[in-house]
């Protein structure tokens, strides 16, 4: 599918561009002369590392990711009491998957990551699921990994490190609730204890920062113009409904912009928002919603597909990228439409 010519980027944006996989002209080209710039390869993103094959958000899922090949490992971010950045989709210990220092699962939702210290947050084991629950039976092929603790961020950098590759990607969502401040650091310190780890383990070029609260987005576009942004979306309801674009009125979601405000076109508020890349629901995108992102530059990478059928679908859409739970399938289903597959990785 052919894409429209992007502008050619101001100076300021062509590390974002670069960070992206793109080709771009130099800055001293005049537009008359340069090519176009060249689309990314294919974008095989593991979700939580890879959430139904290993423990979600543990070394163990990133290495098993690693080991099967994937373009970018996709995780979440908290921050602990005492200011450690680690690696948890949930604010609030899990019961589905968390087990006490005696070896029993939670019985109720346990502490906030943000009341305790990374000290108290490593005597609890996330490496099992919880026979019974809804997650366990969604989730049938993960793999126990008894011992699995909360990793910090900075332990998946130095886990790709230690194996040697140095092209696989990182995207970081930050977990932050409009509605439930106290659950985490505000948005522009939890943006910064983020940002000074990537900068700490060298890997701005290589990760980019999603969410759904589009105010950390904001701040990262200021503080860290070097680290690509991705706006996350989701047009259904859901567990946190309060995320959902489309309801009456502006979210607070979306850092003051209103999707009202751009004739209810996602893709436009998405521009709007300064991301490079939306992340969408995949329910929620057909032909004409991916056009349109891609006439308006961005790229497309929704979550999160595992269905093979869902996958096809998808991916003839001409999206440039997935998000799922079983980058195997993913694999599967790219490498038959002849895409290029990223090479896997051994874990020494």
């Amino acid at each position: 599918m052919l894409r429209p010519m992007l502008r050619f980027p101001a100076p300021s944006s062509l590390s974002l561009l670069a960070a992206l996989g793109l080709a771009y002209p130099s800055p001293s080209m005049s537009s008359m002369s340069a090519e176009p710039p060249q689309k990314a390869p294919f974008d095989l993103q593991g979700h939580r590392g890879a959430r139904g094959l290993r423990p979600e958000n543990t070394l163990a899922a990133f290495a098993h990711a690693l080991s099967l090949g994937v373009t970018t490992l996709e995780l979440d971010c908290g921050v602990t009491r005492d200011g450690v950045v680690v690696v948890s989709h949930d604010s609030e210990l899990n019961p589905d998957h968390t087990r006490d220092a005696a070896g029993n699962f939670l019985e109720k939702t346990g502490p906030g990551l943000f009341s305790i210290t990374y000290d108290d947050l490593r005597k609890y084991d996330v490496g099992r699921l919880k026979p019974g629950t809804a997650y366990a039976m969604r989730h049938p092929e993960q793999e126990a990994k008894d011992g699995e603790r909360i990793p910090q961020l900075a332990d998946v950098f130095a886990l790709v490190k230690k194996a040697g590759n140095g092209a696989v990607r990182f995207n970081i969502e930050t977990k932050l609730y409009p509605a439930r401040p106290e659950l985490t650091l505000p948005p522009q310190p939890f943006a910064e204890a983020v940002i000074k780890v990537i900068r700490e383990a060298g890997m701005q070029s290589r990760s980019t920062i999603q969410s759904f609260d589009w105010r950390t987005l904001k701040i990262v576009q200021k503080i860290a113009p070097d680290v690509a942004t991705v706006a996350l979306t989701t047009q259904r309801s859901a567990a946190d409904d309060n995320i959902q674009i489309g309801k009456p009125g502006p979210s607070p979601w979306l850092a003051g912009l209103d999707v009202d405000d751009f004739g209810g076109s996602v893709p436009k508020v998405v521009k709007a928002s300064g991301a490079f890349v939306w992340s969408p629901n995949y329910l929620d995108i057909d032909q004409r919603l991916v056009d349109e992102a891609h006439g308006l530059g961005l790229h497309v990478i929704p979550w999160t597909i595992n269905d093979r059928a869902d996958l096809e679908r998808i991916l003839a859409l001409g999206v440039d990228g997935i998000i799922s739970d079983y980058p195997d399938r993913l694999r599967s289903v790219v490498g038959a439409r002849g895409l290029a597959l990223p090479a896997p990785t051994s874990i020494r």
